[in-house]
């Protein structure tokens, strides 16, 4: 997996810009099939509220909240 590409994807679903599955894959030059992994493992290892809204045509973040990505120095 493309960690900067799953980076890429929630940006796009932070600003509820990603179109359908099918766009979004090739937006970010992955597979379909990959899109719905990725919104697997934000939802299931990472417990965010990810979801399609089919009026915004976007993955959409359905709270407000952020994911933590960097290392943090103790």
């Amino acid at each position: 997996m493309n960690i900067k590409k799953i980076k890429h994807f929630i940006y796009l679903v932070q600003k509820e810009r990603t179109g359908n599955p099918v766009e979004v894959a090739k937006r970010i030059a992955v597979s379909e099939r990959m899109i719905y992994n990725y919104v697997s493992i934000l939802k299931n290892d990472f417990n965010a509220p990810i979801d399609y809204n089919r009026y915004k045509q976007s993955y959409c973040f359905l709270e407000e909240g952020s994911l933590i990505w960097e290392w943090e120095k103790n």
